[in-house]
């Protein structure tokens, strides 16, 4: 057995100057990790996931208390000094995290990032460590390696950064290597070449991979062995063909259940607590969804849209980077437009310029019979009160400074919405209790929050303005499964009540099939097919769009 974790609790003391009030992350886990396989850790957020892998090598905060026992090759690691665990860190046991842009050293090339680990652990001279760097560049698939080892972090997309940050694990060809998310908010093209590069990786180091996700669409595909965590505790664990065929724990049940499927739209999702108490929330499993009005009115018209960025080329000149090019649809009142394409299509520049977040080069997007790319500043100021935005990653888009009374109240001032402060207090507290929020939210802050209730709250941010279009940029990417039913089901509910209009910006396939009524493909700044959502995915006619089909995870399947 190379890996046996063995009772491990976790808890972290809390309070001022090292208090002993200890918060138990987790309680009581037990798992092996054999030789040359895959086992994965899978739960929601908070489940204590990634708490249990970091405790492998005590990547932890100082106020973590661990015991039990971690047996790597039979010696326990929660014993071992810290030169031991320096030394087994990287050379025997490497880490690849879920965000490769605040694990890479922005100071430093790609290039030094890979060799440091070579010199260090396996003596080699910085033109040894270059040269093979140079070769672990090129066996992640990154195009152009030689080039790119004098590049920096922020000069290379999410997926070559992950590239980057696997190509250094792998390095010291590590005896296991421990995966924390490193598919999250990855567009699904990019996310599956990164798991066949672990399988591949795996197969040719003949390691082990402890892989964490809250995914199980991802999880069936790569892993030999879950193990389904909740609340700190291990819910059921066995091979990956008997958690998928024959769950026991209805917590894996309800995991199963509530992810988007991309052939049947139900009326709403699972939730998880849902689930678990008996109740889907509709009478059968599969329910269609409420009819739209095919004579519903056009709010949002967009005709010939272009956004191109000019960039500096030698002493004086400059190129034309066209991110935008000739982008043509019609939203109609209470429908959806859903924006799929991989990462760098130009999904979320487009939802940007709709809005003149950025300029436009070209175009007109017309709104109540007016064109809002060349509106002056106080007809825009008046215009941006009826189109709202809500950004991916709700805990950059909210102030850490303001309370969510605060944050909800400041937009009802500026744009003069209430008669007074406690009307518009009151409206803040209706609309957090129509997100779903409870009224003790008001005084809070948001680090206090989870992402999915920031996401709630951002939501309501947008609803204080009585707006009729909704531009969603990532939403829900970066939730786990059940909390993004959760916010799935209350955008679904809102356009109901309210007759909202969405473009729905995501590389998430089968999200997009539940939420949109039509959808728009993107590959390089320019729509690629549009048709209704079932249209595009029962029967795409590009290419391009086929291949994001096929890239979609499906899970385990028998004949996999």
């Amino acid at each position: 057995m190379l890996l046996s974790i063995q009772d491990l609790k976790v808890a972290f003391r809390m309070g001022e100057r090292g208090a002993k009030i200890l918060a138990p992350a987790v309680k009581g886990v037990s798992f092996d990790i054999p030789e040359n396989s895959t086992v994965a850790l899978v739960g929601e957020s908070g489940s204590g996931k990634s708490v249990t892998a970091m405790s492998v090598l005590n990547l932890l905060p100082d106020n973590a208390q661990r015991t039990g026992k971690i047996l790597y090759h039979g010696k326990d690691l929660l014993q071992a000094s810290l030169p031991e665990l320096q030394a087994l860190r990287g050379r025997e046991i490497a880490c690849v995290f879920q965000d490769p842009m605040s694990s890479l050293n922005p100071v430093f090339t790609v290039g030094q990032q890979l060799a440091e680990p070579l010199m260090r652990h396996l003596g080699m001279s910085k033109r040894q460590a270059i040269e093979r760097a140079e070769a672990l560049l090129g066996e992640v698939g990154i195009p152009e390696p030689k080039r790119r080892l004098a590049a920096y972090p922020h000069e290379m997309s999410g997926g070559q950064q992950q590239r980057v940050m696997i190509a250094m694990a792998l390095s010291c060809e590590p005896k296991l290597l421990i995966a924390d998310e490193p598919t999250t908010a990855l567009d699904v093209t990019i996310q599956r070449q990164i798991l066949e590069l672990i399988a591949r990786m795996k197969d040719k180091f003949r390691m082990s991979v402890l892989f964490i996700s809250h995914d199980l669409g991802v999880v069936g595909e790569i892993a030999d062995h879950v193990v389904v965590m909740r609340h700190g505790i291990v819910r059921e664990q066995g091979p990956v063909a008997q958690i998928f065929s024959a769950p026991q724990d209805a917590y894996t049940k309800a995991l199963l259940a509530c992810r988007p499927s991309l052939t049947d739209t139900p009326a709403r999702l699972t939730v998880i607590d849902e689930h678990i108490a008996g109740s889907t929330g509709t009478d059968t499993g599969i329910v269609t969804a409420k009819p739209k009005d095919p004579h519903a009115p056009v709010v949002l018209q967009v005709k010939s849209l272009a956004k191109s960025f000019f960039l500096r080329e030698g002493l004086f000149g400059k190129r034309e980077f066209r991110a935008v090019r000739d982008v043509n649809f019609q939203l109609r009142k209470g429908y959806t437009l859903g924006v799929v394409g991989e990462s760098g299509s130009g999904k979320t520049t487009m939802g940007l310029t709709l809005l003149r977040l950025h300029e436009p080069t070209g175009g007109e997007v017309i709104f109540d019979g007016k064109n809002l790319l060349t509106l002056s500043d106080a007809e825009r100021q008046l215009m941006r009160r009826r189109i709202q935005i809500v950004f991916q990653n709700p805990y950059a888009s909210l102030n850490p400074r303001f309370t969510i009374g605060q944050t909800l109240v400041e937009p009802m001032t500026i744009h003069g919405i209430g008669a007074n402060q406690a009307d518009r207090e009151a409206r803040a507290h209706a609309l957090l209790a129509k997100v779903g929020l409870d009224p003790s939210t008001f005084g809070k802050y948001p680090h206090e929050f989870s992402g999915g209730q920031r996401q709630r709250v951002a939501i309501a941010r947008c609803l204080t303005l009585d707006p009729e279009v909704l531009v969603l940029d990532e939403a829900v990417s970066a939730l786990d499964v059940s909390v993004q039913a959760q916010v799935l089901n209350l955008l679904r509910d809102l356009q109901d009540e309210l007759g909202l209009s969405y473009v729905f910006i995501s590389h998430d396939l089968a999200v997009v099939r539940f939420i949109s009524d039509e959808v728009l493909v993107m590959k390089d700044g320019e729509v690629v097919e549009q048709a209704s959502a079932a249209e595009i995915l029962a029967a795409p006619k590009q290419e391009y769009t086929r291949r994001l089909l096929g890239a979609v995870p499906r899970g385990w399947r028998p004949d996999a």
